[in-house]
């Protein structure tokens, strides 16, 4: 097989980032981690909760502000101060409501899959972390199980940005699977020992 049929295989595309740019590398290191979690497991199923709970929020405040300016179209502004006041207060509060949901809540957590067997439900989490001008991605991934209620399990991986990427700012896909199947495989043997 020649170089050109092998960089034309689908499965196998190159991601190229700036690697000076922080937020960059996380994001490509966020979607190498969610690529390898669901692509390779078949049984995990992607939850959207997070993602459309944000987005309702989001849906929401908007629509607020639509009705204020269409009411305020429709009946200027001294007639309109009520309708004004209420909307800046929602939009206000639905903000607040977002940034909570935002920072605790989600807590950087970029993907959610549900494995669903004969007796139980676990719901999986993965979630990252990289401070500005530091070099280190921390990645978390977490199961609670249906079984056990709330509690919650989970495994870290606190490494240099650069054991994932090489050079040339190409993401490394081999070695963020073995960390993710690291992570996965120390968590699945918990599950087997209790």
């Amino acid at each position: 097989m020649s170089k050109k049929e092998e960089k034309s295989q689908p499965g196998e595309e190159l991601v190229k980032v700036n690697k000076w740019d922080g937020s960059a590398v996380k994001h490509a290191l966020d979607d190498a981690v969610k690529t390898c979690l669901l692509g390779d497991r078949p049984q995990l199923k992607e939850q959207f909760g997070l993602v459309n709970t944000r987005l309702a929020l989001c849906a929401l405040a908007v629509g607020v502000a639509i009705m204020a300016h269409a009411w305020d179209f429709t009946h200027p502004f001294p007639e309109s101060r009520p309708v004004l006041l209420f909307s800046v207060l929602a939009y206000f509060a639905l903000m607040g409501v977002l940034t909570l949901h935002s920072s605790f809540r989600e807590k950087g957590t970029f993907a959610v899959a549900v494995q669903k067997d004969k007796e139980r439900e676990r719901l999986w989490e993965a979630s990252s972390d990289m401070r500005k001008y530091d070099d280190k991605y921390l990645l978390t991934l977490s199961v609670r199980d249906s079984r056990n209620g709330s509690k919650r399990r989970e495994q870290t991986s606190n490494k240099s940005c650069a054991a994932y990427i090489d050079q040339n700012g190409i993401v490394l896909d081999t070695q963020v699977a073995n960390e993710v199947n690291r992570l996965f495989n120390s968590l699945a043997a918990e599950k087997k020992d209790k």
